[in-house]
């Protein structure tokens, strides 16, 4: 039941409306110049994290690290940083942090000598037992450095009693429950790693060797192949253990098979839109969900105008099914950081103005359709329909190419907590008024399986991770508390 109509509370400094990104990672072997490979297949997954970033290398004796806040041209643009970084194989990570402080403690890939050797790993995803893992480490007598979940695995792999690193990762991954993609860097191999219900995605890339041979890449996309110049192989597959050595590429599949649930979102709004994922390419799937959402709620206009830049291919294909002129009538400010500054209650009113203006000339005297990827919090789009209003726009409709986001993600999406989602508290004739637009409607969650290539969405079997839509959380949200109690407003809100 929908709460009383509302103001939607202003956005708190460097707040953004939108899913903020996982994580991306990448990893070669066997790859001449493995760091600068490495720091260029970052620049190409840095939509995927903005917070930190950072590399680490092995020579054939040693490792070597550098890590640092901020983005990766901040952090890997200097000749004098990458030389630091030598060897043939090396492991990278952009951070935004899902669980733990944005410091540099928390900063990925996670490094630890062991025995055995060197080790170091990137994670992408989030472990929803970390919490108990954690404190059952520290009794055991375990010091961790950080206050990321990732570093359980680097004690799970610490206290293991099994010989290979292999193995002591498989024994590792068995008590870990959450959706993650690993890539793992050891003395002699390179390894990586999917969940069992495959949530997060990894691929597996080929270069050119530096011994004439083969070289080989793990990545979270695509789009970081293409910047590196590699050929894509395959998806590594859900509950898939990779290991990448000197002989080849070696697969073990640890865990029974179970019906895949990739995350949907991946596919609305968080891959690169050249990427292609699960064999799908984003920027075709992202026009045809446009397309499927003007199929399903047409709104009488004259121009069709994208929330930009993720809001473009869902325009274009709704622009097209609708066959109403498609025009870029919001032009984005590609120069405006995440972490800018709004130091006061004015200039952070104003604050959007700073990512986005509007185009007069498109929306004077017209009935205009926004179409955007999402609406989480509201503010953004609120601000975003005023602004097409100021402009002279003689209607605003609203069209959404995502469902409405009704709960939180534990499995590796920075999401707010459900109270703050406008679509958990509000109906969407609510929301409407409340952002101010004429109509507002959003593609449904069989719409979205239909732009997809499915019938519709199987509730007895779904093909995808789509919780925050639907309620159905394919991973058990264990025993962290902050999951439990998270769990319990959904339970409590549910229906």
């Amino acid at each position: 039941m929908s709460q009383p109509l509302r103001e939607l509370p202003p956005p708190a400094p460097g707040e953004d409306d939108k899913p903020h990104e996982e994580c991306g990672v990448f990893g070669v072997w066997n790859v001449t110049d493995a760091a600068a490979v490495t720091a260029l297949g970052l620049h190409a997954l840095q939509h995927r994290g903005q917070e930190a970033s950072g590399i680490v290398s092995f020579d054939g004796a040693h490792f070597h690290a550098h890590k640092g806040l901020g983005l990766v041209a901040d952090n890997f643009g200097s000749a004098k940083i990458i030389a630091g970084l030598p060897g043939r194989s090396a492991i990278g990570h952009n951070r935004y942090a899902t669980t733990g402080e944005t410091a540099l403690r928390n900063v990925q890939p996670l490094y630890a000598d062991f025995a055995f050797g060197g080790f170091a790993v990137g994670h992408n995803g989030n472990l929803t037992n970390a919490l108990s893992l954690r404190r059952m480490l520290v009794r055991r007598g375990c010091i961790f450095q950080s206050t990321t979940d990732s570093e359980v695995f680097i004690h799970l792999i610490a206290i293991s009693l099994y010989a290979t690193v292999s193995d002591r990762l498989i024994d590792a991954l068995r008590q870990v429950n959450g959706a993650y993609s690993l890539v793992a860097l050891s003395n002699s191999a390179l390894m990586g790693v999917r969940d069992p219900l495959g949530v997060r995605p990894l691929i597996l890339g080929r270069l050119p060797g530096a011994d004439g041979g083969a070289g080989w890449v793990l990545a979270s996309e695509t789009c970081a192949l293409d910047i590196v110049g590699a050929s894509f192989v395959r998806d590594i597959e859900p509950g898939e253990v990779v290991t990448i050595d000197d002989s080849g590429v070696h697969s073990i599949r640890p865990f029974a098979r179970r019906v895949p649930r990739f995350c949907i979102f991946e596919y609305v709004y968080f891959a690169r839109p050249d990427s292609v994922v699960e064999g799908e390419g984003v920027y075709a799937a992202r026009k045809r969900i446009g397309a499927e959402l003007a199929a399903e709620s047409p709104a009488p206009a004259d121009v069709v105008v994208p929330v930009p830049d993720s809001g473009v291919p869902a325009a274009m294909g709704f622009a097209e099914a609708a066959r109403i002129p498609f025009e870029l009538g919001i032009i984005r400010n590609h120069y405006v950081g995440r972490t800018f500054i709004e130091p006061t209650d004015q200039i952070r009113h104003l604050g959007v103005r700073l990512k986005h203006s509007a185009n007069r000339a498109v929306l004077e005297g017209r009935r205009v359709v926004l179409v955007d990827d999402s609406i989480v919090r509201g503010t953004t789009s609120r601000k975003i329909v005023e602004m097409v209003r100021a402009a002279g726009a003689a209607e605003v409709h609203m069209r959404v190419s995502s469902p409405p986001t009704t709960h939180s993600c534990f499995y590796g999406i920075d999401t707010p907590e459900r109270g703050k989602l406008l679509a958990a508290t509000h109906d969407v004739a609510e929301m409407a008024a409340l952002i101010g637009a004429d109509s507002l409607a959003f593609i449904s969650i069989d719409g979205l399986y239909r732009a997809l290539g499915r019938n519709a969405r199987d509730a007895s079997v779904p093909a995808f991770c789509d919780a925050c839509f639907t309620w159905d959380y394919p991973i058990p949200l264990t025993d962290s508390a902050e999951n439990e109690a998270a769990l319990a407003s959904q339970l409590l809100g549910h229906g």
